[in-house]
């Protein structure tokens, strides 16, 4: 039995692999829950998650990624193993090709720490690519001609920001504010205001069920548990949308000042095809109420999400796997152009 090709998107909130010919086939948390006693591992993905702060003192529950890079080596490395074990990817006396994408703007370090991982965890060979250009192609976008495309991507770790175009970045940033830091200032707002201690999955389900980045724009209410700070006892809240808001406002608008950083820098040429098609919005992030149109609103340009935020980059890799002869041959110049299978170009239009 041959290997199979395959691209993953290791994100600091989940890990996403697509196989080639079958589409996206997992989506976990990258989570790994570790008995320091036995030194053995109990669970990862989403069993390791269910984990997190239910755990006794032996028992600790491992995020290896930060800020889209490499926290912890080791425990990375048992994570894609777990995986890739999980789906057998490996054919007899073969193992697969594996694409895996890095935010831009990380440093050589941290994309060698990537490949290494990926190589220890099985793999034959190893191709690296940065994460807001997979993730335009995922959105539909065609990169490969001469005209501006712009991404923005929120992520758990980093959002990632790019204007792109002859099937490369044109100008980028890459902050380290995204998901993870929404819901540590939910975190903080509710200890702050109730005196109250959440976890991070509880402040993550604020931000999905009530979370609006728009004030006045989300009129809803949700029951909050937690623990008392002054009793040491268990207590329920209601918060509100507009409380969520306000816990935002400031992470949101490094966003905003990012991506206004990123259209300062892009040639006049390349803004003028922004202004016409518009800006794709990328990633978990995406989902969060009203996020399209405070950008939309701040950055003066049409802003769109894309079909399938959450699975854009996994979309990608699988695109990008399927050409990726055609694609070499065309960055060694035997192609003048370039299209890739299901890349349509998007024009974004607003009523």
């Amino acid at each position: 039995m041959f290997s199979k090709d395959i691209g993953i998107d290791l994100g600091t909130a989940n890990v996403l692999i697509h196989i080639k010919g079958q589409g996206i086939v997992l989506n976990e948390p990258s989570v790994v829950a570790i008995d320091r006693k036995a030194n053995v591992v109990v669970a990862v993905g989403e069993d390791a998650r269910k984990m997190m702060g239910r755990t006794p003192e032996h028992i600790e529950v491992v995020r290896p990624l930060k800020n889209g890079v490499i926290a912890d080596f080791d425990v990375t490395e048992i994570m894609l193993k777990y995986f890739l074990e999980r789906l057998k990817v490996k054919g007899f006396m073969t193992k697969p090709r594996i694409l895996i994408c890095y935010p831009s703007n990380i440093t050589s370090v941290d994309q060698e720490a990537i490949r290494e991982a990926a190589e220890k965890s099985g793999a034959k060979k190893v191709f690296l690519e940065v994460e807001p250009k997979v993730a335009a192609i995922g959105a539909g976008m065609d990169i490969y001609q001469p005209i501006g495309n712009m991404v923005i991507d929120i992520g758990g770790g980093t959002s990632d920001i790019a204007v792109l175009s002859l099937g490369d970045i044109v100008a980028s940033q890459s902050i380290k504010v995204a998901g993870d830091i929404f819901d540590r200032e939910i975190m903080q707002y509710v200890k702050h205001h109730y005196k109250l201690l959440i976890g991070e999955i509880t402040a993550e389900n604020i931000k999905i069920q009530v979370g609006s980045v728009l004030a006045d724009s989300r009129n809803e209410v949700m029951e909050v548990r937690g623990r008392d700070m002054a009793t040491g006892f268990p207590r329920v809240i209601s918060i509100h949308s507009n409380e969520v808001e306000k816990a935002l406002k400031e992470p949101v608008q490094m966003i905003v000042q990012a991506a206004k950083n990123v259209l300062e820098s892009t040639p006049p040429e390349l803004s003028a095809d922004i202004i016409d098609r518009g800006i794709v919005l990328a990633g978990g992030g995406a989902m969060l109420h009203g996020m399209d149109q405070l950008l939309a609103d701040q950055l003066e340009v049409p802003v769109a999400i894309a079909e399938d935020p959450m699975n854009t980059v996994a979309v990608g890799t699988g695109i990008l796997l399927d050409n990726m002869d055609r694609l070499s041959a065309y960055k060694r110049g035997f192609f003048k152009s370039f299209h890739l299978s299901f890349g349509t170009s998007k024009k974004i239009t607003t009523d």
